[in-house]
């Protein structure tokens, strides 16, 4: 078993590999996230607990899979942040997002929640879940 492999399996919370632990897996081995993500795919693991909130939260047939929820008042300086990192089609990158996040000092899932209330959709996963 490569390395990759066994610290995914070693990361593992209730048969998930959660976001954070995903990247931190990435950043002690110097890798893309992505190969993290394709690794847990390639052992049959679930990803879980996504930092912007869009997925490993429960049970999707529950509705419960997902924490993000619509900002209603989006600050001016947010909304024109998620604006200005939109694509071609009007959607926002994850990588997009935590860069706002960073940017702007706030939590990853505020810039989620205000993207949400925006009616933006967030694609393209650093891990390749969506």
């Amino acid at each position: 078993m490569s390395t990759l492999a066994e610290a995914v399996q070693t990361a593992l919370v209730g048969g998930e590999l959660p976001c954070a632990s995903a990247f931190a897996i990435a950043r002690q081995l110097g890798v893309e996230p992505l190969r993290v993500g394709q690794q847990a795919d390639a052992l049959g693991v679930r990803l879980g607990k996504c930092q912007l909130g869009l997925f490993g939260y429960g049970p999707k047939v529950e509705g419960r899979h997902r924490r993000v929820k619509p900002m209603q008042d989006v600050p001016p300086a947010l909304a024109a942040a998620i604006r200005a990192a939109l694509d071609e089609d009007g959607r926002l990158s994850c990588v997009a997002a935590w860069r706002i996040a960073e940017e702007l000092a706030m939590a990853r899932q505020e810039v989620s929640d205000a993207a949400e209330g925006l009616g933006v959709r967030i694609v393209k996963c650093q891990l390749g879940a969506f």
